[in-house]
């Protein structure tokens, strides 16, 4: 099991460095400049784009695996047991998501996740990396004091509570799955979904409340 409570543990010899650009990342990045400098697009219009992949379309399909896990006692189990099958039968696999474990909160440990030495994120039921998950502030910072980390994301929790570190690599990624807030009895699953953000799914955040959703 590759974890530490309140620390994460590293392989450096399994790691892919996607912390730079690609090839087709570059040239892309290129043209945006070329078209930028000649007033052909706005860069606030890509930015607010992005930020809606990052935010809204790309972890509606994770926030679907947490809303199934939370109604559905087999599903679950199957995504404690072999994530990268649960997750496949909903339809999200692909590029940098094809081995995926799902690590459960619970009212004694909270998880984070991280990639230490890259940038390794599960795409495929994420969506885009937020900028702050590949600032090495956050790679580093987040292993060495995750509570602090935390309490810097609003997310202030008790002493008591263990905290676990997971460094993702271009092998495995990780989901987590946030404990189901109270009031929830009876909500369905496209509700239930609306509660989930990726910030949560990371380990920064918890779920919404149901009030959130008034």
């Amino acid at each position: 099991m590759r974890h530490r409570e309140d620390h994460a543990d590293h392989d450096h010899h399994r790691h892919h460095h996607d912390n730079h650009y690609s090839d087709m990342q570059a040239r892309v990045k290129a043209l945006e400049t070329l078209l930028t400098e000649k007033g052909l697009i706005d860069p606030a219009a890509i930015d607010a784009i992005v930020e809606t992949y990052e935010t809204k379309v790309g972890p509606r399909n994770g926030a679907h695996v947490v809303a199934k896990a939370w109604s559905d006692a087999n599903f679950a189990d199957w995504l404690k047991r072999d994530a990268t099958a649960a997750i496949a039968s909903l339809g999200y696999t692909g590029r940098q998501g094809e081995h995926m474990r799902a690590v459960f909160n619970t009212p004694d440990t909270h998880n984070l996740i991280v990639c230490t030495l890259c940038s390794c994120y599960p795409w495929s039921v994420l969506g885009l990396p937020p900028v702050w998950y590949k600032a090495p502030a956050y790679r580093s910072r987040a292993v060495i004091d995750p509570r602090g980390v935390l309490a810097e994301f609003g997310l202030v929790l008790t002493e008591e509570k263990k905290i676990r570190v997971w460094d993702s690599t271009a092998e495995l990624r990780y989901l987590v799955i946030p404990e189901r807030p109270k009031g929830t009895e009876g909500m369905d699953e496209a509700a239930l979904a609306g509660l989930v953000s990726r910030d949560a799914m990371i380990g920064t955040a918890v779920a919404g409340s149901p009030e959130a959703l008034s």
